[in-house]
């Protein structure tokens, strides 16, 4: 009785190391770009077996490329304040078991898509592992530079749902592409500001570093703003979404626009920053339901 009572803890510490070390949260708004991508991407009638195969896949792959990623930091996290308590650098992992863990959830992810959607989609899973792992990874510690490059993976999971669904890739998919690599860069400028001091601590390169004012970092991630701006906009212009989309895109990216105009001008505000961060978060799931809906 007292060994059940205390493996119950036990249990659920392991499970809760497990979530962090797949980094769930963001994996499943991984899932979730996807599952976009899939239902924008689909002619005719929907193939649940082949949504559940693509969210599957996709799922697999972003959660083995976030457990490969920690392995890889696992020094750099131990001097972050925000990350030290993950489970390697804290201790509670195995750094062979989060490396067995991150290799056979990669291979799964990948597999799953080529064996039940197609090639393309398991391709482009594939690709997003390796620029994360073995491109943006250790580019962190070289330039500034690695946001924007970081930003390409993290755009690829609605392509990933579009040529599951569709088996090709067109404008409208490769605009669904940039619509995400647009939104990722005020999204992580905002996290860049806010974490200066413990990226700098782990030695990470992040245009926050020589930015004492905020002034570069804030230009950056308003033009960035724009940019998703008048991007969001060539659904209605192209591919004939409707004007509900069009007018519900446009006030959604002057809002966030708005909000990264505030951050740039408020001259390195940690408020400021945190608003950003904020109204990112709530402008890429209305955007992406937005367009579901009006498509």
């Amino acid at each position: 009785m007292k060994s059940a009572t205390q493996s119950r803890p036990r249990t659920a510490s392991a499970l809760s190391d497990l979530a962090d070390l797949v980094k769930a949260r963001l994996s499943l708004l991984t899932v979730a770009t996807a599952m976009a991508g899939f239902a924008l991407g689909v002619k005719d009638s929907w193939s649940w077996l082949l949504l559940a195969a693509t969210l599957t896949g996709t799922a697999l792959s972003a959660a083995g490329a976030a457990a490969l990623n920690q392995w890889w930091e696992r020094e750099f996290d131990a001097r972050m304040k925000r990350t030290r308590d993950r489970p390697l650098p804290a201790g509670r992992m195995a750094v062979s078991d989060a490396l067995l863990t991150g290799a056979v959830l990669s291979l799964s992810g990948v597999l799953c898509l080529a064996l039940f959607a197609n090639a393309l989609a398991a391709g482009l899973a594939a690709a997003t592992i390796l620029v994360y792992i073995l491109v943006y990874t250790p580019l962190k510690r070289i330039t500034t530079l690695n946001t924007i490059v970081g930003a390409l993976p993290g755009a690829l999971p609605p392509l990933i749902g579009w040529t599951a669904a569709r088996g090709s890739i067109n404008a409208e998919g490769v605009t669904l592409f940039a619509i995400l690599f647009l939104w990722q860069m005020p999204h992580f400028l905002a996290i860049a500001w806010l974490y200066r001091a413990d990226y700098a601590q782990a030695g990470f390169r992040m245009l926050s570093e020589n930015d004492e004012s905020g002034a570069v970092t804030g230009r950056q991630a308003f033009l960035y703003a724009l940019a998703l701006l008048a991007v969001s906009l060539l659904p209605s212009v192209f591919f004939a979404y409707s004007a509900v989309y069009f007018y519900g895109a446009l006030l959604l990216g002057a809002g966030f626009a708005s909000v990264a105009a505030n951050f740039a001008v408020s001259g390195g505000s940690v408020p400021a920053a945190r608003w950003l961060f904020l109204a990112s978060i709530a402008y890429l799931p209305l955007l992406l339901a937005l367009m579901v809906l009006a498509r």
